[in-house]
């Protein structure tokens, strides 16, 4: 009999923002798979049992949860942020291109959750308000980065430091430099929801890779990201819509 294998977002990091598909999703699970640290966020319950893995094993965690789904059960997958948004989700759907047949036949459901740009973007306003795009720099994009820029788009950067590539994030910054101004707001978001948050919001010219680990999101605003200051509070960052710039254009004096 063919089992089903849920992959489930549980969003950024605070428990109010799990939504209530994943929290059903969750509580009707015989098994969780996930990253260690992923699966510490979500309580244990009885009967229920707990496969952790390192952060780097994403395939074998996607094919051991399919041969347990395989056997009939009800099996989860824990994924940080929205599982479809450089997570579980693709890794989970490779190995059922990949795997046996008998994986093509499991009931699969994909449950979605709040990912970290969206997260980030809302601790400072609205600065994906405008076109944007999501990069990871777990690959090489040095011509994707020239091509969002070129184009207007904001950036959100996945994954901007590790051990093994600490010097991307620094070659993205002077790579998105050379084509947007340097007041251009950059955005720093560390582990929002958590105890441990940290928002940090300041320019492209100033922006140091040092700030970042991977639990952090970066969002690099484009030549219309703005910053409004608020005496007492801190500043909204935003990038008005089109129409939005247009109608302040025409207000403008001339």
């Amino acid at each position: 009999m063919s089992g089903h294998l849920s992959v489930i977002g549980i969003g950024p990091g605070t428990p109010e923002q799990i939504t209530p598909q994943a929290s059903a999703a969750l509580a009707g699970a015989e098994a969780l798979y996930g990253y260690g640290p992923y699966l510490n966020r979500v309580p244990a319950r009885p009967g229920q049992t707990r496969h952790a893995s390192d952060n780097r094993e994403e395939a074998e965690r996607a094919a051991a949860a399919l041969r347990h789904a395989a056997d009939g059960a009800r099996v989860a997958i824990i994924s940080g942020g929205d599982p479809g948004v450089f997570a579980m989700a693709a890794a989970v759907c490779g190995e059922i291109e990949a795997g046996p047949p008998a994986w093509r036949d499991i009931d699969l459901e994909v449950v979605p959750g709040i990912t970290a740009m969206l997260a980030v973007a809302a601790r400072v306003g609205a600065p994906l308000g405008h076109d944007f795009c999501a990069v990871s720099l777990s690959d090489v994009i040095e011509r994707r980065l020239d091509a969002a820029a070129n184009a207007g788009f904001v950036v959100a950067l996945y994954n901007p430091a590790s051990r093994a590539r600490p010097w991307q994030l620094g070659q993205a910054f002077a790579r998105l430099r050379a084509h947007i101004p340097d007041h251009t707001p950059v955005i720093f978001g560390r582990a929002i929801g958590r105890a441990d948050e940290r928002v940090q919001i300041t320019t492209i010219a100033e922006a140091d890779p040092a700030r970042a680990d991977m639990a952090t999101l970066i969002i690099v605003g484009s030549a219309q990201t703005r910053v409004v200051k608020r005496p007492g509070r801190a500043p909204l960052v935003y990038t008005p819509r089109i129409g939005e710039l247009l109608r302040n254009d025409q207000d403008a004096p001339a």
